[in-house]
């Protein structure tokens, strides 16, 4: 049985979702798993969507995730998370940031937003829902959104043993250190085991 691990994470560009799979592909590297990252940006400079797939184990063979195959989503927006729904596995959970970013045919207004995502998912999988884009602003930054949604996916995935405090500060501009370990924080607490 493969003890390979499968993380997709998704949003909106803009969001930090690429720099996110990053420190999560550091640290886990640094912990001594082999890993192997994937990231599509689509129209992401224009707030399209970006998916970035991260696979981590003893020997993973490649890093794209089939549909039913993901232990962990993360919606950085979450009608992401209703777009991706269909990649995780069964007993599978996500973390969806309780935000709204409408699409091109929402703001065009030939397509609405859909109601009740968060409620529709938890029917389907263990779901963690918070409005990480407000707690990043009550921090005072937020562009740290992304880090709250790193410490949701690092306990929900259950990833204590790297030390997550060296890689962020690794991979952040030293004057933005500070919030973003605070935002990394905010996410764990968002997690009940």
């Amino acid at each position: 049985m493969s003890n390979v691990k499968s993380i997709l994470l998704v949003g909106v560009g803009g969001q930090g979702t690429i720099l996110a799979s990053k420190i999560l592909s550091d640290g886990l590297m640094e912990a001594g798993y082999d890993v192997k990252m994937s990231e599509i940006h689509g129209m992401s400079q224009r707030g399209g969507n970006v998916s970035t797939q991260v696979r981590f184990g003893d020997k993973v063979f490649s890093p794209i995730i089939g549909k039913g195959e993901a232990d962990l989503i993360v919606a950085f927006e979450k009608m992401e998370a209703l777009r991706w729904i269909e990649y995780l596995k069964p007993g599978g959970r996500i973390v969806i940031n309780d935000a709204e970013i409408p699409s091109v045919p929402i703001q065009m207004g030939v397509a609405s937003y859909p109601e009740g995502i968060a409620e529709e998912l938890a029917k389907k999988a263990t779901t963690y829902v918070f409005k990480a884009t407000d707690l990043a602003e009550e921090l005072g930054n937020p562009k740290s959104m992304n880090m709250i949604l790193l410490g949701a996916l690092v306990k929900a995935i259950d990833l204590p043993q790297i030390d997550w405090e060296e890689i962020i500060k690794r991979n952040i501009k030293p004057a933005f250190v500070d919030i973003n370990l605070k935002a990394f924080q905010v996410g764990q607490a968002q997690v009940s085991d």
